[in-house]
């Protein structure tokens, strides 16, 4: 490799949103340049929770594609990598089931929240907690350096780590007091990556703010919302506050909206002085300014998008899936021949056509 590498993604279950964006996108958008990056569409993940639906899951990963192409991901510079089509991926998840314990996967914070924030409780298919696994072999499958992800995402980094410099100790003889980034010097198969958290880890949904931004949830804001639209659900973000003269808190869940869009740092700081002092300043106002902040970084998106929305978009969508999943199976393979070589299993060396 010429340039490190990078490996992130989304699952399948719906439009990428204005929390994807500051989360992830708009990060791997401007590292495109710097780094060798591998972009994962996630669909078999999607069937934890949506197994009868393969058709909507199957729109969502094109839909999904659409989004990257319209926010700035340039299949050129970038390689898209359908989970499905690279076997190496589900292989590499067998191995690494063997090495983490089932409280690494029952533990994991994002697993637990997930459960009970989607009502499963007992009802949950054996394989949803097994999709965190998934995760350690999506990542782990393409020996990315960095990772970049939404805070909540985290603890699925934290158990990659974990993953890889197991099986580094365990089968490649790095040493358990070698530091994580001596770990391909010293032999290791896999680097141990690191967590690339956003500009904004964790951003509230268009409502009262105490949920993330989130389809599921109704309070999302998505990337291919128009105009109207920006505004409609940007009016349904609450304060509390009942007067233009009261005094409010800066802080609020209007607020973090503003930090995140309005790119002019001195006109943000302008509106939460006046904010704070009830200087004649409103909620409409301020959701005007921000509804016009946000547009403006939509619009080109919207544009680009529409290229797609044209008959026979759908098609150059699974060209372009294709095409990546070439590049990325090379990449895979290679990774699973080292793996099984480490492990005394290179009994061949397959070629995929």
């Amino acid at each position: 490799m010429t340039k490190p590498r990078i490996l992130t993604g989304d699952t399948p279950t719906g439009r990428l949103h204005l929390g994807h964006w500051v989360g992830s996108v708009e990060r791997r958008v401007a590292l495109q340049d710097q780094y060798d990056c591998y972009f994962l569409l996630a669909n078999m993940h999607a069937f934890t929770t949506r197994f009868d639906k393969p058709q909507e899951i199957r729109q969502d990963t094109i839909e999904i594609v659409k989004d990257w192409l319209a926010a700035g991901i340039d299949p050129q510079k970038s390689t898209i990598v359908l989970q499905t089509e690279v076997p190496a991926i589900a292989e590499l998840t067998w191995f690494f089931a063997m090495l983490l314990s089932f409280n690494d996967v029952m533990g994991n914070p994002t697993l637990v929240h997930e459960l009970e924030t989607k009502g499963l409780k007992d009802s949950y298919s054996f394989g949803f907690p097994m999709y965190t696994v998934g995760q350690c072999a999506d990542i782990l499958a393409f020996r990315p350096e960095l990772v970049p992800v939404g805070e909540d995402q985290a603890p699925h980094i934290e158990m990659c780590r974990k993953a890889a410099r197991k099986f580094n100790q365990l089968y490649c003889g790095v040493s358990n007091r070698a530091d994580d980034h001596e770990h391909v010097k010293l032999g290791g198969v896999f680097p141990v990556p690191k967590a690339l958290i956003g500009r904004v880890g964790r951003l509230p949904g268009a409502g009262d703010g105490k949920q993330k931004m989130s389809k599921s949830l109704g309070n999302a804001i998505f990337l291919s919302d128009g105009a109207k639209e920006v505004q409609k659900k940007i009016n349904k973000i609450t304060t509390g506050r009942q007067s233009p003269t009261e005094p409010g808190d800066p802080e609020n869940v209007l607020f973090k909206f503003v930090e995140a869009f309005i790119t002019d740092q001195a006109r943000v700081a302008e509106l939460k002085d006046r904010y704070a002092r009830g200087d004649n300043i409103g909620d409409g106002h301020i959701k005007a300014e921000l509804a016009e902040a946000i547009n403006r970084l939509l619009e080109p998106m919207r544009a680009r998008r529409a290229e797609f929305e044209t008959p026979g978009g759908d098609d150059r969508i699974i060209e372009i899936i294709k095409a990546g999943v070439k590049r990325a199976n090379v990449v895979a393979e290679e990774t699973l021949y080292l793996a099984k070589r480490a492990m005394g299993l290179d009994f061949g060396r397959r070629v995929l056509a």
